[in-house]
C-alpha cells in the first residue's frame, strides 16, 4: 500500500460544503487537496446538458438573501436570472396570485385579493414576515423551537391559509407536507425569501460549485477518488493507497459521513423527483413559480421565462417537482395539463430522482452541530447547519475555521474574522 503526502488538509467531498471549506483554507495559505468520488464537483448541485437544454439535477434555486452566499460567491459573475418575487397558487378555486408588494407594487393588492385565507390570516402573515425581516437572525435562532405547523397555528393562522398557501409552498422548500420542520428553520428561510431575490444562474446551478472550484489551484480536486476509511490526518482510498496531512475534513453526504466518522447522527433524508419537459413555446410567459395546492405536483416553473439560456433552440423548458421517488410521468403530465392547458406537444426530456435531496430538520433542531470531531478530524455539510445552500457554505467555513484554529493560523487570516451578523 502506497502512502502519499503533500497537502496540509485533505477534504473528502467536492460538494458545496467541501469546496467552501477548501477555498477558505487555500485563501488562508493552507495547502489543501480535495478528493471527490463522482465525476464532477457540486454534490447535489449539478447541471447536465441534454439535447441542448440545461437541466439541474432536481429543481433548485439560488437565493441572494442567504448571507453566506453574498459573503462567499461572486453573484454578479453568476448572472442570476430572477424569478418574480411571488407565487401563482393553483387550487380548488382556480389560480391566485400572491406577490411581495415591495417588489411588485402593481400587484400590491394581490395578496389581499387572493383566495387563500381570510383578512385576518393575511394580517398574521404580514406580521410574521415583518418580524422575520426586522429581527436579527441571531434572535430568530434563539426562539422557541417546535413544528412549523404548531408555530403557524400559535400565530393564529387558520387551516384554510395553511393548506391553501403555506403548506404547498413550503412543501417545495422543505420537501415535506406535514410541516414537521423546525420552526426556527422556517423563520430563517422565510426571512431569506423575503430579503433576497430567487432565480437561477444563467448557465445552470452547476456554475455555483464551478466558481468555487476555479478559486482553487489547478490539480487541487481529484475526481473518481472514492474513500474507504478516514482517521485523523489520514485517508485510505478504495483499492488501496493512503494520503495524509495534518487534518482531514469529511464533507461527504450524510450517509457516507456517518459511515466514515463515528459519532455522526445521520438524519433522515427527504426525497424529490423532478421532471423536465420542452414545449414549443412558454405556456405562461412569466418567470414565476406555480405551486399546486391540491394535486400531485409540488411546484412547477417555466425556467426559460427567467433564463432563456437554459435552452439552445428557443423552446420553453418546464421544470416540475413532486415529493418522493417516482418514474411515472403520466399523472404529472395530466396535472400539468390542468395547470397550463394542452401539453400534447410537450417533449419529456428527463426525470431526476433525488432520494436524498435534503436532510430532515424536525425540532428540536440544532442550528449548529459540531464540525470538530477530534483532533485532526472534522466534518461539514448542510446536515451540520441547515439544509440549504446557506447551511452548506456556513458549515464549510466553520470547518475551515476549526482547522485553522487547531493548526495555529494567525487570527487575521481566518475566514471567521470577517463580520457575519447573519451567519
Amino acid at each position: 500500500m502506497s502512502s502519499e503526502r503533500g497537502a496540509s488538509v485533505i477534504v473528502v467531498g467536492a460538494g458545496m460544503a467541501g469546496l467552501a471549506c477548501a477555498v477558505h483554507l487555500h485563501e488562508a495559505g493552507v495547502a489543501v487537496r480535495v478528493l471527490e468520488a463522482s465525476d464532477g464537483v457540486g454534490g447535489r448541485v449539478r447541471t447536465d446538458v441534454v439535447r441542448g437544454f440545461r437541466l439541474d439535477r432536481g429543481f433548485q434555486v439560488f437565493n441572494t438573501g442567504y448571507p453566506e452566499v453574498r459573503r462567499v460567491l461572486d453573484t454578479a459573475a453568476l448572472d442570476v436570472r430572477p424569478f418574480a418575487s411571488g407565487l401563482l397558487v393553483h387550487g380548488e378555486r382556480g389560480r391566485s396570485r400572491v406577490m411581495l408588494p415591495w417588489r411588485h407594487p402593481r400587484h400590491a393588492l394581490s395578496g389581499l385579493l387572493a383566495a387563500v385565507g381570510g383578512p385576518r390570516d393575511k394580517a398574521v402573515l404580514a406580521a410574521v414576515t415583518a418580524r422575520d425581516l426586522l429581527f436579527p437572525a441571531s434572535r430568530l435562532r434563539r426562539g422557541r423551537d417546535r413544528r412549523t405547523l404548531d408555530e403557524l397555528r400559535a400565530w393564529g393562522m387558520s387551516d384554510r391559509m395553511i393548506d391553501g398557501l403555506l403548506r404547498p409552498f413550503l412543501a417545495g422548500v422543505l420537501l415535506e407536507r406535514d410541516l414537521e420542520t423546525s420552526s426556527r428553520v422556517f423563520h430563517l428561510i422565510w426571512r431569506s425569501f423575503a430579503r433576497g431575490t430567487i432565480g437561477v444562474p444563467a448557465f445552470g446551478m452547476g456554475q455555483i460549485p464551478r466558481q468555487l472550484a476555479d478559486r482553487l489551484p489547478p490539480g487541487t480536486v481529484t475526481l473518481g477518488a472514492r474513500v474507504a476509511r478516514v482517521a485523523p490526518g489520514e485517508v485510505e482510498l478504495d483499492g488501496g493507497g493512503t494520503t495524509g496531512g495534518q487534518a482531514v475534513v469529511v464533507a461527504a453526504d450524510p450517509e457516507t459521513a456517518g459511515r466514515l466518522v463515528d459519532g455522526i447522527e445521520v438524519p433522515a433524508m427527504r426525497p424529490v423527483t423532478t421532471f423536465y419537459h420542452a414545449a414549443p413555446r412558454s405556456p405562461l410567459r412569466e418567470a414565476i413559480q406555480v405551486i399546486d395546492a391540491t394535486g400531485v405536483v409540488t411546484d412547477t416553473i417555466v425556467l426559460t421565462d427567467a433564463a432563456p439560456t437554459y435552452a439552445a433552440d428557443g423552446r420553453a423548458l418546464i421544470s416540475t417537482s413532486v415529493l418522493g421517488v417516482t418514474q411515472d410521468e403520466r399523472p404529472v403530465r395530466e396535472r400539468l395539463t390542468q395547470i397550463y392547458g394542452d401539453t400534447s406537444s410537450w417533449e419529456h426530456l428527463a426525470t431526476y430522482v433525488v432520494p436524498a435531496a435534503l436532510p430532515a430538520m424536525p425540532p428540536p433542531h440544532p442550528l449548529r452541530s459540531p464540525v470538530r470531531m477530534r483532533a485532526g478530524l472534522y466534518v461539514c455539510g448542510d446536515h451540520r447547519d441547515t439544509g440549504s445552500l446557506q447551511g452548506a457554505l456556513v458549515s464549510g467555513r466553520r470547518a475551515a475555521e476549526a482547522v485553522l484554529a487547531d493548526l495555529g493560523a494567525p487570527a487575521a487570516r481566518r475566514p471567521g474574522q470577517r463580520a457575519r451578523a447573519d451567519g
